[in-house]
């Protein structure tokens, strides 16, 4: 793969300032907010030929994989009901559940490997920070999109 057709999955705490200006003026234009790229780009403070040179290259992550698998790994306490309702969460953003692997408990607390179909309008963003605050979820990531 050449170095132009890598992809790098980022927090947005990484993310320069720049890039972040970038994305917000295209969700201005998006939305109806502004109608033009100047007004976009002076509403944000990025100068236009910024926002030329780097809008093909930044996207909100949820952007990226709506309709796509996505595959999560979970440390979360081994209680009754704590897995039922992880399944239940997923549900309510509409996520086919394709895949579970749980390891053997240790000391109460159990890995999961979770492989979820997100929909279309899906919002993955949304979904793993609601996820870190899930009672009896210890540890939660995205291990890999496709």
């Amino acid at each position: 793969m050449s170095e132009s057709n890598k992809y790098y999955l980022i927090k947005q705490r990484a993310v320069p300032e720049v890039l972040r200006k970038v994305l917000e003026a295209k969700r201005l234009l998006e939305s109806g907010a502004v109608a033009t790229i100047q007004e976009a780009t002076e509403k944000v403070g990025l100068s236009r030929s910024s926002f030329y040179k780097y809008k093909d290259d930044i996207f909100p992550f949820h952007e990226n994989v709506k309709g796509q698998t996505v595959t999560f790994v979970l440390q979360m306490d081994d209680r009754p009901g704590k897995l039922s309702n992880l399944l239940k969460f997923i549900a309510g953003y509409d996520a086919n559940i394709l895949t579970i692997h749980q390891t053997i408990p240790i000391n109460g607390v159990a890995s999961l490997t979770l492989s979820v179909q997100m929909p279309a309008e899906g919002d993955i963003s949304e979904m793993i920070n609601e996820l870190h605050a899930t009672d009896g979820v210890h540890y939660a990531k995205i291990l890999s999109r496709e």
